[in-house]
């Protein structure tokens, strides 16, 4: 009884004591006996199986890691730490209630990473957070449902797809540029990234995946604000509270109340454009199956379009249901991490002028002699390889300043990893992105930023599985090619328009920063830039 008056005390610090008098009034204590038993067994036997990793000390055998992940800059440092440390790897626990195992060298990491998708599971720690907004998609789905889906989603990212965004990029970029010229006339040069940034980027994601102009950099949407507040209650329920992470104490909840108000809105918005679109379709095939006319030339497809035309080996297309949550997946997936990755890669070339300043004059190069500074005058997508040196300081940004932090896996069967260590089937496998980008035994002054890392002719020097910013393997992130575009577009018309040094946080007063990372990497108190309008040449 000891051991359940230590769960229940628990409970009562977590969420107050009404939620034990109910445990009590409502004759639920033998339940919670059970439950608390089956709990602290399952910790025993997780303990005793992941022994042949190096544990952290822990604030008890119950209590384990409890508390000490933070979401802050703190809480990365402690990451650096770990490294320093343990240098491959170290077990976790989250009280009784989630054993991990956390990750970070490209040994450790490639064996979980590359294995088969068959016996690769999203685990429930963060990815269930996230199911009542995505559904069953390929972000979540496990085994032949994800296998189907893949297979089915290829064809949207496909590079004659892609370079049809281009338009779409340079279009939502000059939005944001035009406006941010507007307020340094108006005398406000010091301008925070992440705002401007995201809207940008849902904009841009809004006409590829529905063709739907929102003019959400201009004015407010009920749409996007109701995905801004979905990604916000998702890091709350993650962090805040971990009895949150279920369910039925969840959905009874401020908290939960409020998702549930956005997901309609986010939800009913999705539904209509896939009804609306289905209908179109339709009805374009039947005008063009009576008419002798040959079809007149298409207007360029969206994510949503090719969605529906998309069939597997049977001729099985995918259901509304499934359009809508691979539609969603592709709004919460895109929009974040993207801006995330533009923001800290604008950041980092404000402090390395002479890293900027050869990136600029690497695009006024390309575009020299063509009509315009727009990307979209690029004759094709092979024109974005010409920006060799823009490339490597994005990918070293993403190195230094990765959107995801880390990625989580479970899989279906033991899996041997380096040095004898055996990751029992059912334990979560966090591969740390930060810790493996920041590994100073793969990588030499890990925390200083320096493109040449990825100078092509240093390719063969670099290990595998040393740089991961979209993972890797087979359940690597599908959209990484389109993300990539659209870095390499908005950062290049960004470096013809402005000058960039770092700017002035008014809540610190200083250009320092502090990192944030929750879903995906961001700056206490915003990331602030200097910009100076440039009268480029074309």
């Amino acid at each position: 009884m000891t051991l359940l008056h230590t769960v229940l005390a628990l409970v009562l610090s977590w969420t107050g004591l009404s939620s034990v008098l109910y445990i009590f009034s409502t004759g639920l204590f033998t339940v919670v006996a059970l439950w608390t038993a089956r709990l602290l067994l399952r910790h025993a036997w997780y303990t005793h199986k992941l022994s042949c990793f190096s544990k952290p000390q822990t604030r008890s055998w119950l209590l384990g890691h409890l508390g000490k992940m933070q979401s802050t800059e703190e809480g990365l440092q402690r990451v650096d730490d770990l490294v320093q440390t343990y240098k491959h790897s170290c077990c976790w626990f989250l009280g009784p209630f989630y054993h991990l195992v956390r990750l970070f060298h490209p040994d450790y990491v490639k064996p979980l990473l590359m294995a088969p998708a068959s016996i690769t599971v999203k685990d429930e720690l963060i990815y269930h957070h996230l199911q009542p907004w995505l559904g069953n998609s390929v972000l979540i789905s496990n085994g032949e449902v994800w296998s189907r889906k893949r297979r089915l989603l290829t064809p949207a990212f496909h590079f004659d797809i892609l370079k049809s965004y281009i338009a779409v990029f340079n279009s939502s970029a000059k939005t944001m540029h035009d406006k941010w010229c507007r307020l340094v006339a108006e005398g406000k040069t010091n301008l925070e990234m992440f705002d401007h940034v995201t809207l940008m980027t849902l904009d841009s994601l809004l006409k590829c995946a529905f063709s739907y102009d929102s003019n959400c950099q201009q004015s407010s949407s009920e749409y996007v604000s109701a995905i801004v507040e979905l990604s916000d209650l998702i890091i709350e329920r993650r962090e805040k509270n971990i009895l949150h992470h279920w369910d039925w104490i969840y959905w009874k909840t401020r908290q939960g109340e409020r998702f549930k108000q956005a997901l309609n809105t986010v939800h009913r918005f999705t539904r209509d454009v896939v009804e609306k679109r289905r209908t179109l379709l339709n009805q374009q095939r039947e005008t063009e199956a009576q008419s002798e006319i040959a079809p007149t030339a298409q207007k360029r497809k969206d994510f949503v379009d090719i969605l529906l035309l998309t069939k597997d080996e049977d001729g099985q297309g995918l259901t509304d249901e499934e359009m809508q949550a691979e539609a969603n997946t592709f709004m919460f997936a895109g929009h974040d991490t993207t801006a995330s990755a533009i923001c800290w890669t604008l950041y980092n070339l404000a402090r390395h002028e002479h890293y900027q300043e050869k990136c600029r004059q690497e695009v006024m190069d390309l575009i020299e002699g063509r009509d315009g500074q727009e990307i979209q005058c690029f004759r094709c997508l092979h024109d974005l390889s010409n920006l060799p040196f823009t490339t490597m300081c994005i990918k070293e940004s993403l190195r230094l300043h990765s959107p995801v932090q880390a990625v989580t896996r479970s899989y279906t069967q033991d899996m041997v990893l380096p040095g004898n260590r055996t990751v029992p089937a059912g334990t979560i496998c966090l591969v740390s992105i930060y810790g493996t980008h920041h590994n100073p035994t793969v990588w030499t002054n890990p925390h200083e930023y320096d493109p040449q890392r990825f100078d092509p002719s240093n390719k063969k020097s670099q290990t595998s599985h040393a740089f991961i910013p979209f993972s890797s393997g087979p359940r690597n992130c599908i959209g990484q090619k389109f993300a990539m575009v659209e870095l390499r577009v908005v950062v290049a018309l960004t470096l013809l328009r402005f000058r960039l040094t770092p700017g002035v946080n008014p809540e610190l007063g200083s250009s320092r920063v502090r990192r944030l990372p929750q879903l995906v990497l961001r700056a206490e108190g915003g990331l602030w830039l200097q910009l100076e309008p440039l009268n480029t040449p074309t």
